[in-house]
């Protein structure tokens, strides 16, 4: 059996008894006094007792065995009581500096084991906060990850609602246009079946939906520059195949109001004689369809 031994400077230890020596005194000057007590007892009654003696007589004289001697009882030793050393007085003050002491101590160890229990449980509550954020952390990725499953999951059903609405539009768009091409195409050949009726003067593989056309008649411009050339008159040599562009207003009866150098040709010479010979024209012929256009452009080079 292993014994526990306490160092004095211990804060486990349990603080001594106030007044204990004194008492530790009394208890052994009383064991003392018991043990005189029970010795003088015992003393008293060890006296021998009284010897007595008789004679006895038979028939046949027999020889009488010797007398049994008694020793005597020997007397116990008295007990030697060693008395307990005396603990050394102290004074009121050392005491209570020794009671401060271990008050202190105690206050220490208690202080100390507070502040452990402390650093236990912050350390626990770490540990939980830790595992809860680790939870939290994983149910939020959980969840971001459920989210975007389902909009990529969203995004492919878009995507194929719209490349499916995209082509039936576009069957859709083909449809009509050949519902509108058809449309278009009887309704030219009753537009030129009605003209035709009505006397338009256009080609047969004519476009147009007038009865006249607008511009002038393809021979038109032929026939204007005709009627200037004659009218030009330049005997310098040119220097290339300049280009002199003119820009002529006529009156409805082809009578020349005015003229305009729009485009110079680069050869100042040229570009006189191109004004005098227009200026000299003074009157345009009509066109096939009695029509004089209003305003035109004309290009002029002296190797045409």
């Amino acid at each position: 059996m292993s014994t526990l031994f306490l160092s004095p400077k211990d804060p486990l230890r349990p603080p001594e008894t106030p007044m204990m020596g004194r008492g530790l005194l009394f208890a052994t000057l009383a064991h003392a006094a018991l043990l005189a007590a029970l010795s003088a007892g015992v003393n008293w009654r060890t006296k021998a007792p009284p010897a007595f003696e008789a004679e006895l007589w038979s028939a046949v004289p027999q020889a009488a065995a010797p007398k049994e001697v008694i020793p005597p009882t020997p007397e116990p030793e008295p007990e030697v009581y060693k008395k307990p050393d005396e603990p050394k007085p102290q004074t009121k003050a050392v005491e209570e500096e020794a009671q401060a002491e271990r008050e202190a101590e105690i206050a220490v160890a208690r202080e100390q084991k507070k502040k452990r229990a402390a650093e236990l449980e912050a350390e626990r509550k770490k540990r939980e906060q830790a595992l809860k954020d680790e939870q939290r952390k994983e149910e939020q990725r959980k969840e971001d990850q459920r989210k975007e499953d389902k909009r990529k999951e969203d995004k492919l059903k878009q995507a194929k609602l719209d490349k499916d609405k995209k082509e039936n539009q576009l069957k859709q768009d083909k449809q009509d246009k050949q519902a509108e091409a058809k449309l278009e195409a009887q309704r030219q050949e009753n537009l030129r079946r009605i003209q035709g009726m009505a006397g338009a003067n256009g080609a047969p593989n004519a476009v147009g939906t007038a009865l006249k056309s607008s511009g002038p008649s393809a021979s038109y411009g032929g026939r204007i520059k005709a009627s200037i050339r004659p009218n030009i008159i330049f005997t310098d040599s040119p220097n290339g195949n300049p280009v002199a562009e003119v820009e002529v207003r006529v009156a409805p009866d082809g009578t020349i109001i005015s003229r305009k150098l729009l485009k110079p040709s680069g050869d100042g010479e040229w570009d006189k004689a191109v004004l005098r010979a227009v200026d000299k024209t003074e009157k345009l012929p009509r066109d096939v369809d009695g029509r004089v256009p209003p305003v035109l452009v004309i290009s002029f080079q002296p190797l045409d």
